[in-house]
């Protein structure tokens, strides 16, 4: 053989053993170094409609035995849960985690299959690093470990940011209304829609939403008033305000402020971070970047929620693949390093250090590390500008992390 011919080969070869050994030794590290929780959620989720559908209990009356933890979602979300009860436990969770892996394959391929091309990288090896890479990020693994629904919540998001990013927002708005109806987080996007001056968009997502909540009052109307009326408002059925892994502006205020009413000092920052939201995410869409519209969506999403515990920053993650996006094509170091170094963090466990309630300013600033990541992308996330005319998606010009050219003529508009 000759040196030309076996050069290649030890080069695929190479790849192929480093391949092999990023995955054996992901695999190792989520094994035996986060906490393992035991699909925590998803037996929440499985308890409830199980005591719902066979035993003629009430939606928000299950707790989890052992616990004082119950079902905290609208009542739809158990009507699209409600299939669990015909499984068995292991059977349930094998069909969560099976949803979550394939959502994670999509939100991969949609936000960095340009990337790859564009780069030039082999896409297998590719996507073998960038995967491993992806389950060592906390949010991801928590997402796992619980059995959340956070990542597939994320996919129907996501899919309403594609369409609107190859030119098909004609279609946009259902998959967005669907997820906020199973969960309250995403309808902020429904406000995304509607302050980018996608009235058609916003008002399918919002009768979508509508919709699927009469249906759930139909299939349950006592459950669908206990949630709407009172459920809603208790936050204290998920877990306490102060706890570290609470990264909300709500968490900080309750850490700052130990057993002090900080209702209203909350509604005064969130209504100050989403009038940077609307700011932003109008400037986005101007420079006809909704991929970054949607990224800084999520990122809203996670600071002016009451409650946001770590797994749900998977909202958080779009808005890194923006920064990258963006570094790769400009082969600029600054946002490449900075997101090395969030990602580095988001992959840290850095908060829980803090998980025993120590205070002092040390404490303030590293207990809330990912408020204070998620706030500083709001603020900073650049956006990029589209595509020239007619430049198809993955010829190196401006395409958005959904695969598709950002056209400032987009008929969605």
């Amino acid at each position: 053989m000759s040196r030309a011919a076996a050069a290649p080969t030890s080069s695929a070869g190479r790849r192929a053993t480093t391949a092999g050994a990023l995955v054996a030794a992901t695999a190792v590290f989520l094994v035996t170094v986060p906490l393992f929780r035991h699909f925590f959620d998803i037996g929440v989720y499985y308890g409830t409609v199980d005591a719902w559908t066979h035993h003629g209990g009430r939606i928000y009356d299950y707790v989890r035995p052992g616990t004082h933890y119950g079902f905290t979602y609208p009542p739809f979300a158990a009507v699209v849960m409600a299939p669990m009860a015909l499984v068995s436990w292991p059977g349930a969770v094998a069909i969560g985690l099976a949803l979550s892996a394939l959502a994670s394959c999509l939100l991969l391929y949609w936000w960095l299959d340009h990337v790859i091309r564009r780069q030039g990288w082999r896409p297998w090896f590719a996507y073998t690093v960038i995967g491993c890479l992806f389950a060592l990020l906390e949010p991801v693994n928590d997402t796992f470990s619980f059995g959340q629904v956070n990542l597939v919540l994320v996919v129907l998001v996501q899919a309403d940011a594609r369409l609107l990013a190859t030119g098909r927002g004609r279609y946009a708005g259902v998959a967005t209304g669907l997820a906020a109806a199973v969960k309250l987080t995403p309808a902020l996007f429904i406000g995304y829609l509607l302050v980018t001056g996608r009235r058609r968009q916003a008002a399918v997502a919002a009768g979508t939403a509508a919709a699927a909540t009469l249906l759930a009052a139909a299939v349950d109307p006592g459950a669908s008033r206990t949630f709407w009326t009172g459920a809603l408002f208790d936050t204290g059925r998920v877990g306490r305000l102060s706890y570290v892994s609470n990264q909300s502006l709500q968490g900080v205020l309750a850490r700052l402020a130990p057993g002090s009413d900080t209702h209203t000092a909350w509604l005064l920052c969130a209504a100050a971070v989403l009038a940077v939201w609307i700011r932003r995410a109008r400037a986005a869409v101007a420079a006809g970047d909704d991929p970054a519209g949607f990224a800084l969506t999520g990122l809203a999403a996670c600071l002016v929620s009451p409650v946001t515990w770590v797994h749900h920053l998977v909202w958080a993650l779009p808005a890194l693949a923006v920064l990258l996006d963006g570094g790769l094509r400009r082969r600029a170091r600054g946002p490449l390093a900075l997101c090395a170094v969030l990602y580095v963090l988001l992959c840290s466990s850095l908060v829980w250090l803090w998980h025993d309630g120590s205070t002092g300013p040390l404490a303030f600033v590293g207990s809330n590390a990912f408020v204070w990541i998620t706030l500083g992308l709001l603020v900073a996330l650049p956006a990029r500008a589209p595509a020239p005319t007619g430049q198809r998606a993955g010829s190196g010009g401006g395409e958005g992390p959904t695969g598709g050219p950002l056209s400032p003529d987009d008929p969605s508009r």
